[in-house]
């Protein structure tokens, strides 16, 4: 990474070729998923991008947000949901673990707080573990997973499975995920990280549960260029990209 200087304002020069690629596919922001299922909008995670990523899907309807942990960049955009209070003229449903909840409690103290400035986003909170639960007729199943030593949820919708910012999953919660059509999970990178997956890893992790095709999610621009990364992977895995369409 270097500086440079134009007219007397710093200049950063990044000599990343993902930065710099004008390969639509290589422009990402924090990874997220909408769901469609059951006449309803299901996202999981609201990341600092939330906004951005919601308007360019235009999603006029949101019915409920999963949060798979707590961590600043899948929890940011909470705040945008209040657009969608005064759209739909209700609070938004939120289902998040208790550890989870008390994050987004002291992030967004403002939104909790017992005498409400006007406006704050409005939310019913809902508990989650372990246990599938349902969204009225819609069953999500959650998937235990670690992320170093935090503790995170992937979730089941049918066919269709989500896990993202794991590094470590027991046998057990990886019987959840078998009988797939669709599995997406993280792939950081090609060199190996302390909380997330590799891409060897989530290869590996793929191979073991064969679902029908897999997507590679979370990615750095550490990873490379998506023309040349897609090249490299076997059938029916594909390098996720922003504004991917996944019919199951």
């Amino acid at each position: 990474m270097g500086t440079g200087t134009s007219q007397g304002v710093p200049v950063i020069a990044c000599p990343c070729a993902v930065c710099v690629s004008g390969d639509s596919h290589d422009k990402r922001l924090r990874c997220s998923v909408l769901v469609q299922t059951g006449g309803k909008n299901i996202v999981i995670d609201s990341g600092p991008d939330f906004r951005q990523q919601m308007l360019r899907a235009n999603v006029i309807r949101l019915d409920a947000i999963l949060f798979t942990h707590g961590h600043k960049d899948h929890t940011a955009g909470l705040d945008d949901v209040r657009a969608y209070n005064y759209v739909m003229q209700r609070p938004t449903d939120i289902y998040a673990e208790e550890r989870v909840q008390k994050v987004l409690r002291q992030e967004f103290a403002y939104i909790f707080a017992e005498t409400k400035y006007p406006g704050v986003p409005e939310l019913n909170m809902h508990t989650i573990d372990e246990t599938p639960f349902a969204i009225d007729n819609i069953t999500v199943t959650p998937v235990r997973a670690m992320h170093m030593n935090l503790p995170i949820l992937g979730f089941r919708f049918g066919r269709f499975a989500y896990l993202t910012d794991a590094n470590g999953i027991s046998g057990e919660e990886k019987n959840k995920l078998r009988g797939l059509d669709c599995f997406v999970v993280n792939g950081l990178r090609k060199e190996p990280h302390v909380s997330h997956f590799t891409l060897n890893e989530a290869l590996a992790l793929i191979d073991e549960l064969k679902p029908d095709r897999a997507y590679i999610t979370h990615i750095s621009h550490q990873m490379g260029l998506h023309q040349q990364v897609q090249a490299e992977l076997p059938p029916g895995v594909f390098l996720a990209y922003d504004g991917s369409e996944i019919c199951v």
